[in-house]
């Protein structure tokens, strides 16, 4: 599977644009991603901060390295 260009940070960055009142075309205009990906993003990480990433990240590190 393809690695996205844009980190989970940059990710929910651009949705908070989108919940600013910016127009889904206008947004996938200017950073250059498609309608779908958007979509997806915000399917994904919808409501999510940016604190919020960083401890699923870190919890999920952790519970891998506890399968181990």
């Amino acid at each position: 599977m393809r690695k996205s260009k844009f980190t989970e940070t940059q990710i929910i960055t651009k949705l908070k644009e989108l919940e600013s009142g910016k127009k889904t075309n206008d947004l996938c205009g200017e950073h250059g991603i498609s309608a779908a990906a958007f979509f997806k993003w915000n399917s994904k990480y919808s409501g999510m901060k940016i604190n919020e990433l960083k401890l699923m990240r870190e919890l999920e590190e952790e519970n891998a390295t506890n399968i181990a």
